[in-house]
């Protein structure tokens, strides 16, 4: 952004003691936009001073989270609203400057591999076990458990670069190459778990039929192994929690990335990133349904 004398002076009092003038500086810079994050950036490669330092990375953070908050905005009231769109908003939560189209070009290949081994006259098990085999085997994505000290696991682009992540960056990955592939896959409401299912074709949910009904099997996104309705039942008796049709209903693309989002936040329990945390949960409020 070209400097102005307003831009001028409001960066020379960055550095000044008095924290209510600073806040009041704060907020006129920001008020200018991420237009002004190269003049930051300029500023805080010509200042010695630490703390200044830090106020300034302050700032710019302000200014990418202050945009994010309209991307989001703009993402839950769209029509429909894409899972990859959304996945790669969190991902800039923590990556500003995240290139996101060369995700959508590994996402691409992947999808092409996959689709080259797949015709119109597989069954939805033989579809999946061509996803396992490109993804799992030949792509040799590998899944752990959620380590909530290690937030990039929950980046979809570091998933694609790493080749490994936890359970929803996996099953979110998994499940936007089933969309770009046209094969009924969704996140079920299982508590305590992130499981994928297989529905049915044209399936209409009926009173008289219970829902699981129309779930062919179910997925494991961690690792791709495959589960039956009698594999859950016995999960449920294991928890000693009662089967009820709600758990196996699919959940909406804004409740899967508020679960991503909510999940990353605890990555940041420590007192100096607690700002972060209220940041991510302010995030996922705003997907409420």
């Amino acid at each position: 952004m070209q400097e102005n004398k307003e831009i001028l002076a409001l960066l020379h009092l960055i550095d000044d003691p008095d924290e209510e003038v600073f806040s009041t500086i704060s907020n006129r810079i920001i008020a200018y936009g991420r237009g002004i994050i190269p003049n930051l950036e300029h500023l805080w490669e010509t200042t010695p001073e630490e703390a200044v330092q830090e106020r300034i990375e302050m700032l710019i953070h302000r200014l990418h989270y202050t945009d994010l908050q309209i991307e989001f905005t703009n993402w839950s009231k769209h029509d429909s609203q894409h899972l990859l769109s959304g996945a790669l908003l969190v991902a800039r939560y923590r990556y500003p400057d995240l290139d996101t189209k060369i995700v959508v070009q590994e996402l691409e290949k992947i999808r092409r591999n996959i689709w080259l081994e797949l015709n119109n006259y597989l069954t939805p098990l033989e579809q999946v076990n061509v996803i396992h085999s490109i993804l799992y085997n030949y792509y040799q994505l590998k899944g752990h458990e959620i380590a909530y000290n290690s937030p990039d696991d929950f980046c979809i682009h570091k998933v694609l670069a790493n080749k490994k992540g936890n359970v929803i960056a996996n099953g979110i990955l998994y499940l936007v190459l089933a969309d770009l592939l046209n094969i009924a896959v969704h996140v079920i409401n299982i508590p305590r778990q992130f499981i994928l299912a297989v529905f049915k074709d044209n399936y209409i949910e009926s009173n008289n039929k219970p829902v699981w009904e129309g779930i062919h099997f179910y997925i494991d996104p961690l690792n791709g192994q495959l589960f039956t309705k009698k594999d859950i039942d016995n999960y449920f008796k294991r928890i000693n929690i009662p089967t009820i049709p709600a758990y196996f209903k699919a959940i909406t693309n804004k409740r899967i990335v508020q679960i991503l989002l909510e999940e990353l936040s605890k990555c940041y329990e420590d007192e100096v990133n607690q700002y972060k945390k209220n940041e991510l949960l302010e995030l996922a409020n705003m997907l409420s349904e």
